[in-house]
């Protein structure tokens, strides 16, 4: 801070060769310490640049863990109305559904009762609480399908 300080102090010390008639004009100082000051600070502020987040060059990341979309079980595909689906995608419809059906316990906002439709994604349960539903869903996605369904399968 100091060496810069003293940088621009030579610069207002030194005299000018000639008054500037307008600000467009270059200035011309008579000390060559001052003028190579003057050019050194000049390619710096030319060289920098808004500083760009390095992680905006690259494309997008595949969503992956809750976000990733699998195929998901007949029953799931059935409610959803799509081959593919992430867990937050499914827990979200589940959940849009039984508002909309008003299948909440009144006395425990966080629990759902099922209708036939739902019962037959939750393997004919009566009610689920909402922390549960994830666990419950899990055999629903493809990862998990083939080993439910053909144990010999490699994966």
């Amino acid at each position: 801070m100091l060496r810069v300080y003293k940088g621009f102090r030579a610069l207002l010390d030194s005299p000018a060769a000639a008054p500037p008639s307008s600000a467009a004009t270059a200035v011309k100082f008579s000390s060559s310490a001052a003028n190579q000051l003057l050019q050194k600070w000049l390619r710096k502020s030319r060289k920098s640049q808004p500083l760009q987040n390095p992680r905006l060059k690259n494309p997008p990341a595949a969503p992956t863990g809750i976000l990733k979309a699998y195929v998901i079980s007949p029953h799931l595909r059935q409610f959803l109305g799509t081959h593919k689906a992430s867990r937050a995608d499914a827990v979200k419809q589940i959940w849009s559904y039984a508002k909309s059906k008003n299948l909440q316990n009144p006395d425990n906002k966080r629990e759902i009762f099922f209708d036939e439709k739902l019962k037959t994604i939750f393997d004919g349960k009566e009610n689920i609480s909402f922390l549960e539903i994830g666990k419950i869903l899990n055999p629903h996605f493809s990862r998990n399908l083939y080993s439910r369904i053909q144990p010999s399968v490699a994966r």
